[in-house]
């Protein structure tokens, strides 16, 4: 009896041990299911400026908040849209396009996946899942159009622009406001050669323009800016850098570059996310935000007035302050 009673006691003291003890450790940051971004682009990653810029966004989302990231390239509406879709279809967070153009693929792709959130990196179309990036490059173009009016020799610049979407058209108005609060009869002439990867349809336009007197050129051609800088660089032009700072595609040209920190905005936008804290509105960023400015190239930029300088300086000041406020096209 008294050993039947011994075993009981060693039982029960056992069991209680086994439910007293502490869970075993679990790994939270393993455990956790990582943040699942995607990126579409129009063009090629490799442009130098604003397709290259997106996925530097998309690789910063990786090494910094440890996402796993997904990239397309796509070149027409239904591509886009299948884009997103495949997108949705994989459960992914949030879902970036980048440019005016996604606008319709997201609003119809957030629709059918409500789960995922979708970006557009220019618009203003918004739903519950869907909102747009709004850089305000225009400030930056309005002092490539400061610049050009106080430095060239022949009143004249060129506009070189691969589609003709608001987003583009909204920064040619502002270089042409900046050029023309220096001289009111300075002449700005545009050409768009209907796409983004044509660089030699790009070269000639440039050619064109140069042709019509123009000793300064902008592009907003993405990878067929390239060719806008051939043709510059074998006309001995000075240009213009376009989203990312190109100088050194052409050194020799490039005076300045109107810069967009999208890297920064889609880390930003993509932690938002994660935290749950997205809101279907316009995101604004500019100047005041740190995301726009213009980035020198410090090569040429001896080659440029103090008096420019300084001005350049001044608007900058009347910009961040709201006393200069350069247009928008949308």
């Amino acid at each position: 009896m008294k050993r039947a009673l011994l075993a009981i006691t060693v039982f029960t003291l056992a069991a209680c041990q086994q439910r007293e003890a502490p869970a075993p450790a679990t790994n939270t940051a393993t455990a956790a299911k990582p943040l699942r971004v995607g990126l579409l682009t129009p063009g090629s990653i490799n442009d130098g400026g604003w397709n290259a810029i997106a996925y530097e966004g998309l690789q910063r989302a990786k090494s910094e908040l440890g996402a796993e990231i997904s990239h397309q390239e796509t070149k027409s509406p239904a591509e886009n849209l299948e884009g997103f879709r495949a997108y949705g279809a994989k459960g992914f967070d949030v879902a970036f396009g980048h440019g005016f153009e996604y606008q319709d693929p997201a609003k119809a792709a957030g629709a059918e996946y409500p789960k995922t959130i979708f970006i557009t990196t220019s618009g203003t179309t918004i739903a519950p899942n869907v909102a747009p990036m709004r850089f305000e490059l225009e400030e930056a173009t309005y002092l490539l159009g400061v610049i050009a009016a106080r430095e060239s020799k022949t009143g004249k610049a060129g506009l070189v622009g691969g589609i003709n979407f608001p987003s583009i058209a909204s920064t040619f108005l502002a270089f042409k406001a900046g050029a023309q609060s220096v001289n009111p009869k300075f002449d700005v002439r545009e050409i768009y050669t209907g796409n983004f990867d044509d660089l030699g349809a790009a070269k000639l336009a440039t050619l064109s323009l140069i042709n019509a007197g123009a000793d300064f050129v902008f592009h907003q051609a993405n990878e067929a800016g390239r060719g806008v800088f051939q043709a510059c660089t074998e006309r001995k032009i000075r240009c213009f850098g376009a989203n990312a700072d190109q100088s050194e595609l052409a050194p020799d040209s490039i005076v300045a570059s109107a810069v967009v920190d999208v890297p920064s905005a889609y880390v930003e936008t993509a932690k938002i996310v994660r935290e749950g804290r997205f809101k279907p509105e316009i995101q604004h960023f500019g100047m005041n935000q740190g995301t726009v400015s213009v980035v020198w190239n410090e090569k040429l930029k001896p080659t440029i007035s103090a008096e420019t300088l300084a001005e350049v300086d001044r608007v900058i000041a009347g910009i961040k302050s709201g006393t200069i406020k350069p247009p928008a096209g949308f």
